[in-house]
């Protein structure tokens, strides 16, 4: 079993989007036996809430069901049992190493290092702007998705 979690601020736009996505990909590929998908935050300001109605919409229009997730903290635990630790931006990228055991380091890494041809190293933040950055959003997150089954494909 490989275990991937995605992590953003509060967990209530990019990383359940995240979870959402691949979790879609994960089972149109007949994988979901093989592959657990998790999505946390760094910070505790949305745990229990259902993702931003924006994100569940923009998701929506592309066959994602985001409404039965809920926002939750990422933990040290979350670290040690996890394969992949996959943070939104750089920000959360060092929250979660501040959180990290030492020796777990490698597992936390920057999602979009699985789209290698977006310019961009980070998913940016939606939440304060319109609909049209949920929809960017989900284009990085697909392409990204897209790569990290293709390097967990690897390790099956």
């Amino acid at each position: 079993m490989i275990r991937v979690l995605f992590v953003c601020l509060g967990n209530i736009c990019r990383s359940p989007t995240a979870e959402g996505v691949f979790r879609k990909l994960v089972a149109e590929e007949g994988l979901h036996a093989h592959i657990e998908i998790d999505s946390a935050g760094t910070h505790a300001y949305h745990i229990g809430h259902p993702p931003d109605a924006r994100a569940q919409e923009a998701a929506r229009r592309r066959g994602v069901d985001l409404s039965s997730l809920r926002g939750r903290q990422a933990t040290r635990g979350d670290i040690e049992r996890f394969d992949y630790v996959l943070a939104m931006d750089r920000e959360n990228y060092e929250n979660l190493l501040d959180i990290c055991p030492e020796g777990f380091e490698h597992k936390v890494r920057l999602f979009m290092e699985f789209a290698p041809g977006w310019p961009e190293q980070e998913v940016p933040d939606p939440y304060f702007g319109g609909a049209a950055g949920f929809d960017r959003v989900l284009d990085m997150i697909e392409e990204a998705s897209a790569g990290l089954l293709e390097d967990i494909r690897k390790r099956l």
